[in-house]
């Protein structure tokens, strides 16, 4: 009688691992369609998203700062509101540890576009003028 019972529970507990590993599947095979269609309609959509999931705009709310332009961002502004949201929210001091991170990876986003852009910008006059290596004499 007993191994009737845990044949049971095994089998049942087989059906909804299975049916939750199937529906994480698709919810998966769903998200990476979406990925692939951004993408397509716009080549830097893969970029958009930070290790945090923070996109540009929302970055630039968080701080209330204006998108960099071309790549340049008045970077005085952005520490200056990072510094003061990050200590308003300083949970020391009463404020939300979340709320503190979300200003934190605004600004690590912010500063993560501006950085991309200046590298392209290097790279571009770089291929500009031409590959010179660097050749160092004794």
């Amino acid at each position: 009688m007993a191994h009737r019972i845990i044949t049971q529970v095994v089998i049942v507990g087989t059906r909804v691992f299975g049916r939750a590993f199937a529906e994480a599947w698709r919810q998966a095979a769903a998200s990476q369609k979406f990925a692939q269609q951004a993408s397509v309609n716009s080549p830097g959509a893969m970029n958009n998203f930070a290790s945090s999931g923070l996109t540009l705009d929302e970055a630039c709310k968080i701080l209330n700062v204006k998108p960099p332009q071309g790549g340049k961002a008045n970077m005085d502004v952005v520490m200056e509101r990072f510094k003061k949201l990050f200590d308003v929210n300083d949970p020391s001091k009463g404020g939300s540890f979340y709320l503190q991170s979300k200003v934190l990876r605004a600004r690590e986003r912010i500063e993560m576009e501006v950085r991309e852009a200046a590298d392209a910008v290097a790279r571009d006059a770089e291929l500009k003028e031409g590959w010179k290596p660097k050749v160092y004499k004794d």
